[in-house]
């Protein structure tokens, strides 16, 4: 976009904001933010509920699932294909959140840069500085997100010490009873897997739609026969199946490189509810899992988390970024 707060899009020149549209930008950033998350997670639900499931498996127990195919098979004979949406309140609140968060301290990652004075406000910021914002935007967001997919993966992968009843599958049960056996600080359990996703998928996420669209600007520009139409089609949005391309290339990246962090803590987070997490860390568990399973074990569930977060991301960014540029608030 041509604006300052899609960093996404196109080399457009920054804009200096004033305070009122600085304010407004950021509403934007919230509201379009969690439109488009909660978009996305309807399209990504029920893949992410197999993936949860197949990192989850017990390392000292044979493999309940064969691969995605078979989870699949199993979890729709047992409870029906609304069965892989169980749970999808707490994530549609945490989609909403975590995109609306990762936009607005994106914008804040950029300000901050600004800043600094290393950069001119005059200029675009450079890809090197996206990747970093979008680490920026990651790094906060995990904060939030934490406590959400604790709850999450509490309902999708119900877990029982032995002897007890299963826990309610509905979110505010949930909370509760981790804050009864845990305390607040039980709901950041697995917080330095969600951290390290968070941060580093986020540099991946905002740094490859950033690169790839680049890409097709400049790709786009050469096709141009006067000065005046390349300077046309440097300002518009790229085309649809464009933007498509680069939002799905994005979210896949996001996930695959640092999917091994998001598999550690989710064995982390779905442990029963009760049982003491004091010596579950974020090394011991991650440990745990090579010793079983190695390189193998840390991708459970990969291949399928790639596939769904292509359609899920693309439209993410194309529902932020049409929002943004045909309904501004500023």
């Amino acid at each position: 976009m041509e604006r300052a707060s899609s960093p996404v899009t196109a080399p457009p020149q920054e804009t200096i904001l004033q305070p009122q549209a600085g304010a407004l930008e950021a509403v934007e950033d919230i509201l379009y933010g969690s439109f488009a998350g909660v978009v996305g997670k309807y399209i990504e639900y029920p893949f992410d509920t197999v993936k949860v499931r197949l990192q989850s498996q017990p390392h000292k127990l044979p493999l309940r699932y064969t691969g995605p195919v078979d989870c699949f098979r199993q979890s729709i004979k047992a409870d029906g294909f609304l069965g892989l949406y169980r749970g999808i309140t707490a994530p549609l609140v945490g989609a909403a959140m975590e995109n609306s968060s990762l936009f607005f301290f994106e914008r804040l990652g950029r300000d901050l840069v600004y800043a600094s004075g290393y950069v001119s406000k005059e200029k675009p910021l450079s890809l090197p500085a996206l990747w970093f914002t979008g680490a920026f935007a990651g790094a906060f967001t995990s904060l939030v997100l934490t406590p959400v997919e604790l709850v999450k993966c509490k309902i999708q992968v119900p877990a029982t010490l032995e002897g007890k009843a299963p826990p309610p599958l509905r979110p505010i049960p949930v909370i509760r009873d981790i804050y009864r056996h845990h305390g607040l600080r039980g709901f950041f359990h697995g917080g330095l897997g969600t951290l390290i996703r968070e941060a580093g998928g986020g540099a991946a996420w905002f740094g490859t739609k950033a690169t790839i669209s680049k890409m097709f600007y400049q790709r786009n520009a050469r096709f141009a026969s006067t000065s005046e139409e390349k300077e046309l089609i440097l300002s518009k949005p790229l085309p649809l199946w464009q933007q498509a391309f680069a939002g799905a290339c994005a979210g896949m990246s996001y996930n695959f490189l640092f999917f091994p962090a998001d598999t550690i803590k989710s064995r982390m987070q779905t442990a029963p509810i009760g049982q003491s997490v004091q010596s579950q860390s974020f090394l011991s568990e991650g440990l745990s899992l090579w010793k079983q399973h190695g390189i193998r074990g840390m991708y459970r569930g990969c291949g399928i988390t790639v596939m769904r977060s292509a359609p899920s991301s693309a439209f993410i960014f194309m529902v932020f970024d049409g929002l943004k540029t045909y309904l501004p608030l500023r």
